[in-house]
């Protein structure tokens, strides 16, 4: 009977996080499904706890649909420059070391994590500055 819940999870798994993983928040989405999946029900969790998370986030995302616009004119009113990067830009990308700069996220957009924003050609942003992997493309 558990080996049918771990085939099931495993299967589900193979077959949601690669359609998911386009959209924006699916990376943090996946992320913290899979640390809660595990703390909850050890390995067959973390793996179910994944793929559930990687589709919420893919449609919450980190900002919030609402918060985007609002963001997004910020962003343009600091007037921070743009970086300019020569590969395609999406979620998942890791960033070069040098060169880049980050910013703290304004409180009132509630982004919680310690992700930052960076502006990369003229488009927001949002980064795990640890890692330098892009989390969310604010459009």
């Amino acid at each position: 009977m558990n080996s049918k819940y771990v085939a099931s999870a495993l299967l589900l798994a193979a077959l949601a996080l690669p359609v998911s993983a386009q959209a924006q928040g699916t990376v943090r989405g996946a992320q913290q499904g899979a640390e809660d999946g595990a703390k909850a029900a050890g390995p067959v969790g973390a793996i179910v706890g994944g793929t559930v998370g990687a589709v919420g986030g893919t449609i919450g995302g980190i900002l919030g649909v609402q918060e985007r616009p609002r963001f997004r004119e910020y962003v343009v009113r600091e007037r921070i420059p743009s970086y300019r990067y020569e590969q395609e830009l999406r979620v998942g990308t890791v960033l070069p070391e040098a060169g880049v700069v980050y910013y703290e996220v304004p409180a009132e957009y509630n982004v919680t994590g310690g992700y930052r924003y960076t502006y990369i050609n003229e488009r927001p942003v949002l980064v795990d500055p640890r890692t330098r992997t892009v989390v969310q493309i604010i459009e």
